[in-house]
């Protein structure tokens, strides 16, 4: 992903990478059996199919909600329909509409043109399904206990990702069959991120929160039927992912209520600038989208919007997303008063959270991909143009701690780095105090999605491998991640293979787990701690965030 190629190219690239990782992760289509087994969910049985090679059942498209559509658009989601008939759940579902990565030089809010594009891919409304797969030919129905259970949120910056990117079936392989996993879809971009003070007031401006957060408590109603135990869900996302596990920590003030899950991982956690729902930017999208619909003069414009084409909606969210700052994500989660009561930043230092566990990985150059060096001048105007809402002080400061970090590229990347990526995931380590376990994946070139490949590693021989191919790092990176789910510590061994050492709390000393290689290609895993230096620019983001809104 050499930043040489044209921007054309480069952004492609970048949204590739970062929003769906599909160069690394092939769709699956698993092996059937006629001896497939039906899970009866009261509102529709759905009849999955095996893998005999793997001995593991998915549920493919299984639905969770009613489809968004019409009066349903920026609305909460709603229970799904009845089908008296057996769904057969042995294909993919339908994509969320998704859109690309920025590739303007400049901030969308500072620009008074919106450039055009042909939007091609295919993708719908009607997409609020998930996957589930589970160990063996038959679904056990345990009336108590059961095995714990994974939920994979996919990362996609909140504009692209989906369910068929990742095979659920991966995860309980790497758990020796001691796991059952989820793969959740929601609505992305202008369709599930449209915020402002109207849609406030008609409907929900995270809709694809709610959508998570609708499909968590679709576990806590069903999973039992699948043999899996709802006392024992862990959430795990990368990237946007992750950001998203992040909202459901601190969602309803840190109090969700019945709890929906037992422990979270974050991996490469995102957090962009998180708005107010009726802040400048929000209104500013808002009133795009109206204006690009024809729906100015209509005395109700949320209805007109729901009246809306969805291809013009599609282009529209496709051409807004692409018009935006370099590297960045436009329709992103804002506080909204109900779901999310306030900035992370501040939800951290109130110290109320979701959930009882934490592992926090990230990766060691989580920046580069994000940045062009052909748009770098200085970093003042570099951090002005990431954060709209910074002045002149807080440019300068931030210019003033990154000045001995190298060139100006080298200084861009380390900032979109640590302010978006690591620092959020060192402050909620904080909050999560002795029950937060660190890692960092260095495995070169350790940028952001380059750890996809070791969790998710389904013919990865022929489609896109892992860069560092070793099985025995392969097994301790994601044997750590399956520890968590099953036992509440990633400190704990149950693959005799698995080369990790003692494993201890971040709370201890600041200690994180490296997974690297040494200079002759043998697999190295050892224990560190955390800079000072990095806590330090961690401490300065921090103390910018009502300006960065994070």
């Amino acid at each position: 992903m050499g930043l040489k190629m044209s921007i054309k190219a480069n952004i492609l690239a970048i949204s590739q990478a970062f929003l769906a990782l599909d160069w690394q992760l092939p769709l699956f289509s698993p092996v059937t059996t006629t001896c497939a087994p039906i899970v009866d969910l009261g509102y529709a049985q759905y009849q999955g199919s095996v893998d005999t090679v793997t001995n593991i059942t998915s549920f493919l498209g299984v639905r969770y909600a009613a489809p968004p559509l019409g009066d349903l658009r920026w609305a909460a989601p709603q229970p799904p329909p009845t089908f008296s008939e057996v769904q057969q759940a042995t294909t993919q579902p339908n994509e969320c509409h998704q859109a690309p990565l920025g590739s303007a030089p400049t901030n969308l809010f500072e620009s008074t043109s919106l450039s055009k594009t042909v939007v091609s891919r295919q993708s719908s409304e009607d997409c609020l399904f998930l996957n589930v797969y589970t160990p063996g030919s038959e679904v056990v129905v345990a009336p108590s206990g059961g095995l714990p259970v994974v939920v994979w949120i996919h990362g996609g910056g909140y504009i692209s990702g989906a369910a068929n990117l990742y095979n659920g079936a991966e995860l309980i392989m790497k758990s020796k069959h001691g796991v059952i996993t989820v793969v959740l879809q929601y609505r992305l971009g202008l369709f599930g991120f449209l915020a402002g003070e109207v849609v406030k007031d008609g409907g929900v401006p995270n809709a694809g929160l709610l959508d998570q957060n609708y499909a968590l408590q679709w576990v806590q109603a069903y999973i039992s039927s699948f043999g899996g135990d709802p006392t024992r869900v862990t959430i795990w996302g990368q990237s946007a992912g992750a950001g998203s596990v992040l909202q459901h920590i601190f969602a309803h003030g840190g109090n969700t209520q019945p709890p929906l899950f037992k422990a979270a991982m974050t991996s490469s956690m995102y957090l962009p600038s998180q708005y107010n729902y009726n802040d400048r930017i929000p209104e500013m999208l808002y009133n795009m989208v109206v204006n690009g619909t024809n729906c100015t003069s209509s005395s109700d414009t949320l209805s007109c919007l729901r009246a809306a084409d969805v291809n013009t909606l599609q282009t529209l969210n496709h051409n807004i997303n692409l018009n935006g700052f370099f590297g960045t994500a436009t329709f992103v989660p804002v506080v909204d008063g109900d779901f999310i009561l306030d900035r992370p930043t501040v939800m951290v230092s109130k110290g109320r959270l979701n959930g009882d566990y934490l592992l926090a990985i990230t990766n060691s150059h989580e920046g580069n991909i994000f940045v062009d060096q052909s748009m770098i001048s200085d970093i003042p105007d570099y951090v002005k143009t990431l954060f709209p809402n910074f002045g002149p002080v807080q440019a300068a400061g931030t210019a003033m701690m990154y000045q001995n970090q190298g060139s100006s590229v080298d200084q861009a990347k380390l900032v979109m780095s640590e302010s978006i990526f690591v620092c959020p995931t060192y402050y909620l380590l904080e909050a999560f105090g002795e029950r937060a376990w660190k890692g960092e994946f260095a495995t070169p070139p350790g940028l952001h999605g380059n750890d996809i490949a070791y969790y998710f590693i389904s013919d990865s021989e022929s489609d896109g491998p892992a860069a560092y191919n070793d099985p025995q790092l392969i097994t301790a990176f994601s044997n750590s991640f399956m520890a968590m789910a099953m036992y509440e510590t990633p400190d704990r061994r149950y693959d005799p293979r698995d080369i990790t050492p003692s494993w201890k709390s971040w709370h201890h000393g600041f200690t994180e787990m490296i997974f690297n290689e040494t200079s002759v290609g043998v697999p190295h895993v050892y224990t560190s701690k955390t800079e000072k230096a990095v806590l330090e620019r961690c401490a300065y983001w921090r103390s910018v965030s009502a300006y960065s809104a994070q």
